[in-house]
């Protein structure tokens, strides 16, 4: 594809001016050494908002431009910053720009300028990547391929592809430049190294985005208008020697903010991978304060192998600067599987249960006696509250239909300890998996990608969906804050956390509160010191008519109020269940201890949120340190200032005198 391709070396060395130059001998094959035939690609024209990596790349992609136009370039103005004598801005023109000194030769040259306003100015962009920021393409003179002239600005490229053709064929130069491909590895410290690929995981070059008409210009044109509009906007692209897509990340701003809050457990959604879509999306999804799903990135995969998902999760890692999460959810994979455990190994990896439970009817409807089936397997994934009651009622289930010989069945007993409930509950997963079996966990995209969905079509509808979800957000910031909850009983627990909790949250945990007078019979069956065990009884629907009577095992610890019920729901859910609830009230505890109000759901949360000091040890002049540290801080008065029309005045306001601040600073960069 032409747009997205990458130069593997800069072909120009830096100098300040290239002016016409008549016929050269060189010129005869320049065609056939610059690119080769079959790869041959008209570049797109030069964009506001177009990236590379430094001045040489730049310069080499409007210096190839203007050759398949017909015309020559030069650098005819250069900015500097006087201290350092370090580019930051240049003016790249038509070699017909201005006009000559007038000489004062016998028999001067003749005029060969003609004003010409065609130009592109580029600027330095966080230190280190250059922007195109103005663009002119008409010229006033006869620009033309067919004209068979040569220019000082294309020696350069010819020397270069002739060198090349020494070792191997030139296959384009003429190409955009806009991330290598290579693997993503995140040190640490939460900071990015870049490496050759790895070697453990040799590269497939047949492998790659099955790109239809328009999806490539789609992309191109998004990014662009997107690192634009959008100065956090992060993406990368990975290619093949060829110049093909393998992979594409990317996250916005909103999404890279909203890792700094909810990175404690994150769901890698492959729905289109798993159902086989023409679309290869992965997501990246998260829970914020009201137990919305949030986009925290989203790529394309080229293939479902290791080191795919390997490039993709570094990328990722990359993006949000090194910090892991506490927790990872995926569908069942063995790819999967293996990736996570490179990328991220400290973290917590488990299948997604609702993944899994969707696909039974799918693997074992066909089955004699499926509707049993199922109702076994459901009791004893949903139901078992300790682990010898799960094995006995799986291998009931085995036995009793001669299962055991189903190979999917096999693959999930030997993965339990990552999908059923009882082997996972003290891992937190806030609300992130269903442990009931009515419930059921949607894509983040749901609605909006379907099986025959293309690259094009979802970039149309990408920014609706993300829209659609941050108006849902702030509605809810504003029913949270705005909004006096109905208490439906007299218990402290509720008027507790209706001060505390969003809408949302507190509704869930409202559910649980009056779940308390469905619970009787709390006894006390043990004591161990500090340590009592109580059972709680609790009636329980089971049918649409039926209810049956379970017993709940609750441990509570009295010298520090600390509790633990045998469901889980706080580690599940995030909130104390009925039952916990109701050996607090048992024992006389009018309030929830502070430990068991997670400040995640709090209506406040990303106005408080703790934000990391700056290190003392650290070198002040790491450009990096110093932007993300600084972007954290900018976050919370973005944050904050939209919370009303006052703060929104008063924090632009702030940051206007900042940028007066600092143009007044800078007066010290000159124009050379």
């Amino acid at each position: 594809m032409e747009v997205v391709c990458l130069n593997s070396e800069p072909a120009f060395n830096e100098g300040d001016e290239y002016e016409h130059e008549g016929d050269s001998a060189t010129g005869e094959n320049a065609d056939e050494l610059c690119a080769a035939p079959h790869l041959k690609r008209e570049p797109p024209p030069p964009t506001v908002g177009l990236e590379f990596d430094s001045f040489d790349e730049a310069y080499d992609f409007y210096n190839g431009y203007a050759k398949d136009q017909g015309f020559g370039i030069r650098v005819s103005n250069s900015w500097f910053r006087s201290k350092r004598k370090e580019r930051y801005r240049a003016k790249l023109s038509c070699s017909s720009a201005g006009f000559k000194k007038k000489s004062e030769a016998n028999n001067p040259r003749p005029e060969t300028r003609t004003g010409c306003p065609a130009m592109i100015v580029i600027k330095l962009v966080d230190s280190k990547r250059w922007r195109i920021v103005e663009v002119e393409l008409q010229h006033n003179h006869l620009v033309s391929p067919e004209i068979k002239r040569f220019y000082k600005s294309h020696k350069k490229m010819i020397l270069a592809a002739q060198k090349s053709q020494q070792a191997e064929p030139v296959k384009e130069i003429h190409t955009i430049k806009l991330y290598r491909t290579s693997v993503i590895n995140a040190a640490p410290n939460g900071y990015s190294k870049v490496k050759e690929r790895d070697v453990r995981h040799p590269t497939d070059h047949s492998k790659h985005l099955e790109l239809k008409e328009g999806d490539a210009h789609a992309v191109y044109n998004y990014f662009c208008r997107m690192k634009l509009t959008n100065p956090n906007f992060f993406y990368l692209m990975d290619l093949d020697d060829e110049g093909r897509l393998k992979n594409i990340f990317w996250a916005d701003a909103r999404s890279r903010s909203a890792y700094i809050y909810f990175s404690d457990a994150i769901a890698i959604d492959t729905t289109c991978l798993t159902n086989k879509y023409e679309l290869p999306l992965v997501s990246f999804v998260g829970v914020n304060h009201h137990g919305q799903s949030v986009l925290l990135g989203c790529g394309f995969l080229g293939h479902e192998s290791v080191e795919y998902f390997v490039w993709m999760f570094r990328s990722w890692l990359t993006c949000m600067l090194g910090r892991h999460p506490r927790v990872i959810l995926t569908d069942q994979s063995k790819s999967l599987q293996m990736a996570i455990s490179e990328v991220f190994p400290g973290t917590r990896h488990c299948y997604c249960l609702s993944y899994i439970m969707q696909r039974v009817p799918e693997k074992l409807g066909g089955l004699r006696g499926y509707e049993a089936i199922r109702k076994q397997l459901n009791q004893a994934v949903y139901n078992s509250m300790k682990i010898a009651e799960f094995e006995t009622a799986w291998g009931s289930m085995v036995g009793q239909h001669g299962l055991g010989e189903n190979k999917w069945l096999q693959s999930l007993h030997e993965d339990r300890q990552r999908w059923v409930p009882v082997y996972i509950k003290d891992t937190s997963f806030v609300g992130m998996i269903p442990v009931k079996e009515n419930e059921v966990s949607k894509p983040l995209f749901d609605g909006y990608v379907h099986k025959h969905t293309s690259f094009k079509e979802f970039l149309d509808k990408y920014d609706l969906a993300l829209q659609r979800k941050l108006m849902k957000e702030a509605t809810g910031d504003t029913e949270s804050r705005n909004c006096s909850f109905e208490l439906r009983t007299k218990c402290n627990f509720e008027l507790q956390l209706s001060k505390v909790y969003t809408k949302q949250i507190f509704e869930k945990f409202q559910i649980e509160v009056e779940g308390m007078y469905s619970c009787f019979n709390t006894r006390q069956v043990n004591i161990n010191g500090p340590i009592i065990t109580y059972a709680v009884k609790e009636r329980v629907e089971v049918e649409e008519s039926e209810k049956e009577v379970r017993q709940y095992e609750v441990l509570y610890e009295t010298t520090n109020m600390e509790i633990r019920c045998i469901c889980s729901l706080f580690n599940f859910r995030g909130y104390l269940c009925r039952h916990a609830l109701n050996v607090f009230n048992y024992n006389g505890v009018e309030e929830i201890p502070s430990q068991y109000i997670l400040p995640r759901w709090s209506k406040d949360y990303k106005r408080r949120f703790p934000l990391d000091p700056f290190p003392n040890d650290v070198d002040l002049n790491d450009y990096v340190l110093r932007y993300n540290h600084l972007l954290s801080r900018a976050i919370q008065v973005i944050e904050e200032g939209a919370q009303s029309r006052e703060c929104w005045k008063a924090s632009l306001q702030g940051l206007e005198e900042l940028c007066r601040k600092f143009a007044l600073e800078n007066v010290d960069e000159v124009y050379l």
